[in-house]
């Protein structure tokens, strides 16, 4: 197997076949990413797809100071917020920063759940709970970084994960994944 370096040295070059095996090699993954983020497959699949292009477009300027992979992780998760706020009819997110935040940890029996219970679960939050939600615990970013994506003020990406935890939790009761109180 090529390495990540070799690949992208011959993207640089141009050449086809090394663009092909970076698409290959990180599609799946990315299009686990854009799949959180959007309403549809059919969406994610043009997120992932325009990230690649964006990939081709970019690619002289990716200097190898971080993984490639965080890289284009990133692509991913910068334009799937892009899609979020084209395509949303109505701002998903409510103002309520004035909410207290009671629990700031993540809910423990999420990581218990298949991939696919956990995607179907989180589909059922809102859009905006679901952003944040996806944003602060799967990929780490700081409500700070939420924020700034989504053009929000910090409060209510800290008021919106609050409320995705409370409707996570209803959810993951309702379907019998937890104990009510836990």
């Amino acid at each position: 197997m090529t390495s990540d370096q070799d690949l992208i040295e011959g993207c640089k070059k141009g050449k086809h076949s090394a663009f092909e095996a970076l698409y290959t090699k990180y599609a799946k993954r990315m299009m686990a990413i854009a799949v959180r983020y959007c309403n549809t497959t059919f969406e994610a699949e043009d997120i992932v797809q325009e990230s690649f292009i964006k990939v081709i477009e970019k690619i002289k300027t990716f200097e190898n100071k971080g993984s490639f992979e965080g890289w284009l992780k990133r692509i991913v998760v910068n334009l799937s917020i892009n899609n979020f706020h084209k395509t949303s009819k109505e701002r998903a997110f409510e103002n309520t920063s004035e909410i207290e935040i009671a629990d700031e940890q993540a809910i423990p029996v999420l990581s218990e759940l298949s991939t696919t219970d956990l995607l179907s679960t989180l589909k059922l939050l809102p859009l905006g709970y679901r952003t944040v939600f996806n944003l602060y615990v799967i990929e780490g970013y700081s409500h700070k970084e939420i924020a700034e994506l989504c053009q929000i003020n910090e409060g209510t990406s800290r008021s919106q994960l609050a409320k995705a935890k409370i409707m996570l939790k209803e959810i993951l009761v309702k379907h019998s994944y937890v104990a009510y109180g836990k």
